[in-house]
């Protein structure tokens, strides 16, 4: 059975914000690469943790410009990312993630 839209895009949010708290992964590009989305899901997942109440927060570098930086997770709200990681290899199958 096909995973539904909603199991999707809550397991691509967990995903995401298990990258970035794990350091695999803080930055658009980088989350790109890791799960070969498009930029423009990219974005779209990171502004969507916020409906979880995770909150992702950009940092900016020192003395950097045009958006240098990079994402933490400050707080995870209700989810549970030890479950995330337990769980680490059915989320990225259903997901279709390497």
């Amino acid at each position: 059975m096909e995973p539904s839209k909603t199991k999707t895009s809550f397991y691509r949010r967990l995903y995401v914000a298990w990258l970035i708290d794990s350091g695999t992964a803080a930055s658009v590009p980088e989350i790109m690469d890791a799960t070969g989305m498009p930029r423009r899901t990219a974005q779209d997942t990171l502004l969507a943790l916020a409906e979880l109440d995770i909150d992702c927060h950009f940092e900016q570098e020192a003395g950097e410009r045009n958006n240098a930086g990079h994402y933490v997770i400050r707080d995870w709200g209700a989810i549970d990312k030890r479950w995330i990681a337990a769980n680490l290899h059915q989320i990225k199958a259903v997901l279709g993630y390497p």
